[in-house]
């Protein structure tokens, strides 16, 4: 399936462009900077960009798509005029698949309540020469690792986690649907140069540590947001001494921290890994030129003169770790855990432990996990908690049924979930939730928002290793900490858990009987793409409107969200998952999850029309329907998480004009930016203190719109006072024009 002419093709330039880049910059470059050169747009193009400053355009090599954001992405590239896709290009139905009972069954609901949107998908992907993978094959970052990820290229895909490729050697990147309809359709994708934050690991893991723990450690120390903007770059000898499924690891959870992307260079775990899953021939490829699928040693013997930021992290020395609630970025030490919970009120007591998802569910992550598990059995140990486990593809799961590493865990009486998202993107129909009551889970996916897993805004959820979550299920007890504690068996006798063994790669090889994959059409000028206009399902999209070259006036606020606002807090997942491809009917979930400052509440705002308070999107179909406009303001680092363009979408279909923030998350600024929106952020953050409830905000130089040149509002306030605030933007030339169109697909069309 992979595509070896283009990784040929993408091989043999890349020594004349590093060469090329390392003349121009004088100087020793990174693996991110090797790529960077050697996917420019304009080929020849080579300049010193500014780090965190210049606008670069690219040529990605592929583009993926997971099946929730899939259908706003085709139905944008079907209004784009193109009869085929420029660069290949994949589907993966993974999202739609709610977890319940077991994965058998939990797939054939799937497929009887989301036909008309896989028929939609399998119809489109035909027509346009997208590659499908049928549901129950895999999760789409599982599936892209083991199929289409080569070492020094580059992908974009449409989930935050396609970063996930970066443990093999690719510089992957999520963003928007509308940025995926760019490569798809032939134009340059844009992003900003990103700065490099390099990351040394010395030692080597040992114990109850994993490569999970890595992470959990690195986001500790650089926060939810301090990657924002970095490309983080993992070497020294430690790296290279972890499997390539477990750099994957890393990688995927580099998007909590705001990376741009995430990556280590190419070494024998990656050779080991391509040849394992039938790829020797990219494996001799990458062999061929492995000095360019790397850093050079003099950019890393130098790494702080280099890099923009710089940590170091002792392998050898590193404990596991608990990171949460609510936050993946608050990370405890599992010996610290004992004192951390009860000091801050979290439930000791385990309701359920989860394993699996896109961040952890390679061979080597389960074999480990299961080692754990077949311990409580042979040990004769009671399992205190429920124990799920979400396989990550088709492949890995046959592979381990094969091997006899699932066995344990249904023998443990673990629920075994089909090969999708599940329960790490809130597709878990997990009974009890709706009571709301405070509890505990553990789990090894890569977020724990609050509602993220089960709808609950109440549950606890810590985010932990695979084989740490299960440890964890078998005592029951958050404070558990394996390392030193006892359990105490069905025989009244004291035991400890040994340390989990797992093992990288079968021995026997990976099975690959059912990969689920259907080539698209070789002519698909003739296939329909027929929409039922009376879907809830589906939606065909209209443009949105042009600017019309006038400053914005009389604006209301529709909200001004307290604290942390998460594209999920704007754009539910979950049971809202199934209006991903109606725009209209997924509109009802704008802001939902948002704390209004000036109530404390969710999903109630103020209507200043009536002064009686309502739901979020409710109030603004009111403002919309009475044609008045709107801005959001927003606080730090606002739309962190997903890709999910539907959070700049929704509000841009009501008839928002602006988001104010004190600062944003990549994705979500670019994609309000794709839609035609202001992203803006104040140039004083006190500022935000300024915005009132019942404040009209008027825009007085929008008229002169340019790159680097701040805008000024002025609020009016409900006594009559008024303020001026200045705000800030990162708009260029070419995304102000986006803005005047209406809309960065708006500009497309013109240009076919």
């Amino acid at each position: 399936m992979y595509d070896l002419k283009l990784i040929k093709e993408v091989y043999d330039t890349m020594e004349q462009r590093i060469a090329s880049a390392r003349k121009k910059l004088k100087r020793p470059l990174s693996l991110a900077e090797k790529i960077i050169y050697s996917h420019l747009y304009e080929k020849n193009n080579i300049t010193n960009h500014k780090r965190g400053e210049d606008y670069i355009n690219f040529a990605p090599d592929r583009v993926a798509m997971q099946d929730a954001t899939a259908q706003m992405a085709l139905l944008q590239f079907m209004n784009a005029g193109k009869s085929k896709t420029a660069v290949p290009s994949t589907v993966h139905c993974d999202h739609l698949i709610q977890a319940y009972k077991e994965g058998k069954s939990d797939l054939s609901v799937a497929l009887s309540k989301n036909k008309e949107v896989y028929d939609f998908l399998k119809s489109v992907t035909n027509k346009y020469g997208i590659g499908f993978w049928k549901p129950g094959a895999g999760i789409i970052h599982q599936i892209l690792i083991e199929n289409y990820a080569f070492p020094g290229g580059m992908m974009i895909g449409t989930d935050s986690h396609t970063v996930n490729a970066g443990g093999l050697g690719m510089m992957a990147i999520g963003v928007g649907g509308a940025d995926a309809v760019d490569v798809m359709a032939g134009f340059p994708w844009e992003l900003k140069s990103p700065k490099l934050m390099g990351i040394k690991l010395t030692g080597k893991l040992n114990g109850w540590t994993a490569p999970k723990d890595i992470i959990l450690k690195v986001a500790g120390i650089v926060s939810a947001k301090g990657g924002t903007g970095y490309i983080l770059e993992y070497f020294g000898e430690g790296a290279k001494s972890l499997s390539a499924t477990g750099k994957g690891t890393i990688c995927n959870m580099g998007a909590e921290v705001g990376a741009t992307t995430s990556m280590f260079g190419y070494d024998e775990s990656m050779d080991r890994f391509l040849r394992a899953t039938d790829r020797a021939q990219v494996a001799d490829l990458a062999n061929s030129i492995k000095e360019n699928l790397t850093g050079d040693p003099e950019f890393y013997d130098s790494a702080e003169k280099y890099f923009d930021k710089y940590i170091e992290i002792d392998l050898n020395t590193l404990e596991p770790s608990l990171n949460g609630p609510f936050t993946p970025d608050r990370c405890t030490p599992i010996s610290e855990m004992v004192n951390e919970a009860p000091k801050n009120g979290w439930p000791v007591k385990i309701e359920y432990g989860l394993i699996g998802s896109c961040t952890n569910s390679s061979y080597e992550d389960i074999t480990r996990a299961s080692s754990v598990i077949k311990q409580a059995i042979d040990k004769n140990i009671e399992i205190k908690s429920n124990l799920t486990v979400t396989p990550g593809s088709e492949r890995v799961k046959e592979t381990l049924q094969r091997d006899g590493y699932l066995e344990p865990f249904e023998k443990a009486g673990a629920q075994i979930f089909a090969n999708a998202c599940g329960p790490c993107i809130g597709q878990w129909n997990r009974p009890g939730a709706e009571k709301k009551e405070k509890n505990t889970i553990v789990h090894s996916f890569n977020r724990n928002f609050a509602k993220r897993a089960d709808g609950n805004p109440n549950t606890c959820a810590f985010v932990a290793s695979p084989e740490m979550v299960t440890a964890l299920v078998i005592a029951g007890n958050l404070t558990f900490n394996p390392l030193k504690d006892k359990l105490i068996n069905r025989d009244g006798k004291e035991v400890m858990l040994d340390p989990p063994k797992g093992i990288e790669l079968p021995v026997k090889g990976f099975l690959n009987n059912n990969p689920g994959f259907q080539a698209p059409s070789k002519e698909g000028s003739d296939i329909k793409i027929i929409v039922n206009p009376k879907s809830d399902r589906l939606q065909l999209l209209d443009p949105f409107a042009a600017w019309n070259g006038k400053n914005l006036k009389n604006l209301k606020l529709l909200i001004k969200a307290k604290g942390k606002c998460t594209t999920d807090h704007i754009s539910m997942a979950g049971p809202w998952l199934q209006y991903r491809g109606h725009l209209d009917n997924i509109s009802n979930n704008l802001l939902m999850g948002a704390v209004n400052a000036f109530n404390d509440k969710t999903n109630s705002v103020k209507n200043s029309i009536t002064g009686e308070y309502g739901e979020v999107s409710k109030t603004q179909r009111i403002y919309k329907k009475e044609g008045i406009s709107t801005i959001i303001v927003g606080d730090e680092n606002y739309g962190e998480g997903s890709s999910r363009e539907h959070a700049a979408m929704e509000p841009r279909f009501l008839g928002v004009k602006a988001v104010l923030a004190k600062s944003f998350a990549r994705i979500h600024e670019t994609n309000l930016k794709k839609q035609g929106m202001l992203a803006l952020t104040f140039d004083k953050n006190s500022d935000y203190d300024k915005i009132m409830e019942d404040d009209t905000f008027n825009f007085t130089d929008l008229d002169k719109f340019a790159p680097e040149k701040p805008l000024h509002i002025e609020l009016v306030h409900s006594n009559g006072s008024k303020d001026t605030i200045e705000v800030k933007h990162t708009y260029n030339n070419q995304q102000i024009e986006w803005f005047k169109a209406g809309s960065a697909l708006n500009v497309i069309k013109k240009q076919k």
